[in-house]
């Protein structure tokens, strides 16, 4: 993209509206815009931020043998009410009427239609397990919205939904999960330890929420510090079988890790106190196994080995994408702006003209950015550099190729890391390989 021509309005001010880190890096990033109370426009490169996190995400999913599929954002009233959920849900539904007064609803969470679908398709154990999942809008009417895309009304979440023959299969089917998860988040370039949490208004026995440890969370978080020297994925974990998976999580499970609402004095007294850790966290994932919860409300059965009715055990699976943008800002930014990982970040690099004009500066410009526009952001503009630099700082892209016309006579070029300011001259040809993308 030629910023140029971009659709890409960086601001100097910070908004008065934004509170956090997060939500004033990205509005003055460019990366959204509100249209109303807690409900926001994604902008080109904010677009491309989520496209990258939900397509690591459906990767890992996939990975495990996770099937995507996608579920309609408006759902029948009728389904909740068979589980017993629409009215004990509370205001943070929006309900909706239709002109033939069917009563509708936003949908906030997906177990009621992912049940009913399964129950239309599935009538055999045999055909167990399924996991499915999709990534959807949701809505939930928030009383406060506040702090940008990390508490608003309207966000982007992938969800999974596990359907087991029984309570151990059920338990594999989380446990498998949860190693999905901690991928996830490390090829997405955070650190989200997974903490024993309240199952909410979802129900179950079985929880766990992923948190990234930052000043700005809305969670408390206690854990032993030991927790973040380990490689968790260091020793491969075969997800076929369940000896592996038990010892898996059995090493996971092994270190005291609690939420504020589920924080138990008595085991955090057994944590040698060197190794306690207290701070706040940004949720970003959450797991559930809630049993027959759902299948038994809906009367949702499959045929079982004997031919009786046999309800099958479910999981939840979440992870919230447009959460995640704003997570990962919190945690990886400087005074400057926003420090993208490679994986995520909308543009590899920017190419910076330091003189607009001057042909062997524009050759070189052109020549880089025609060699892979899909990963570049090429600053054209016939700005000060000290406008571009702050602007290339600010957006966050983890390379800056700086192309000066003393360096371009003799084909040479600085390149920038944005995360540790490392700079480095290079022959311009050498360029593309240092910074991971074209051939």
């Amino acid at each position: 993209m030629r910023l140029s021509r971009s659709f890409l309005p960086t601001l100097k001010e910070n908004p008065a509206e934004a509170q956090i880190t997060s939500h004033r890096l990205m509005l003055r990033a460019g990366l959204i815009r509100q249209t109303s109370a807690g409900i926001y426009a994604w902008l080109p490169a904010g677009l491309k931020v989520l496209r990258n996190i939900a397509n690591i995400v459906r990767a890992e999913q996939d990975a495990i043998g996770a099937q995507e599929m996608l579920m309609p954002t408006l759902q029948s009233s009728e389904l909740w009410k068979r589980s017993g959920r629409y009215d004990a849900y509370g205001p943070e539904m929006l309900r909706i009427r239709d002109r033939h007064e069917r009563d509708l609803l936003y949908g906030p969470t997906n177990e009621e239609m992912v049940t009913d679908l399964f129950g239309q398709v599935v009538k055999s154990y045999r055909e167990l397990p399924q996991v499915l999942y999709h990534v959807q809008w949701k809505f939930r009417d928030e009383v406060r919205p506040r702090f940008g895309v990390m508490r608003g009304r309207e966000f982007y979440m992938k969800d999974a939904y596990s359907f087991d023959v029984d309570y151990d299969a059920a338990v594999d089917s989380y446990r498998r999960m949860m190693l999905a998860y901690l991928r996830t988040f490390q090829r997405l370039g955070v650190k989200a330890i997974p903490m024993v949490a309240d199952t909410g208004p979802i129900g179950g026995e079985l929880s766990h929420e992923f948190l990234v440890l930052a000043p700005t969370g809305e969670s408390g978080v206690f854990f032993d510090g030991a927790f973040e020297e380990q490689d968790w994925l260091s020793e491969a974990v075969d997800i076929s079988d369940r000896e592996s998976l038990a010892k898996f999580f059995a090493r996971m499970t092994s270190f005291y890790a609690a939420t504020d609402e589920k924080h138990d004095e008595a085991q955090w007294a057994k944590v040698p106190p060197e190794r306690r850790r207290e701070g706040r966290g940004i949720e970003v994932g959450h797991i559930f196994h809630f049993g027959r919860k759902y299948t038994e409300s809906m009367d949702i059965s499959v045929s079982g080995p004997d031919g009786a009715p046999l309800y099958p055990e479910m999981g939840s699976y979440g992870i919230g994408v447009s959460r995640l943008v704003a997570a990962i800002i919190e945690a990886s930014h400087d005074e400057q702006g926003i420090i993208w990982p490679q994986s995520v970040a909308p543009f590899a690099a920017v190419i910076i003209n330091l003189k607009n004009g001057d042909a062997q500066c524009d050759e070189i410009c052109e020549r880089l950015y025609a060699a892979a526009p899909e990963h570049l952001l090429y600053d054209d503009r016939g700005e000060r550099a000290g406008v571009k630099f702050a602007d290339a700082d600010l957006m966050g892209h983890p390379w800056q190729v700086i192309v000066g016309p003393r360096g371009a006579k003799a084909g040479i070029v600085e390149v920038k890391n944005r995360a540790s300011g490392e700079r480095s001259e290079m022959p311009v040809d050498a360029v593309l390989a240092h910074i991971g993308v074209g051939a």
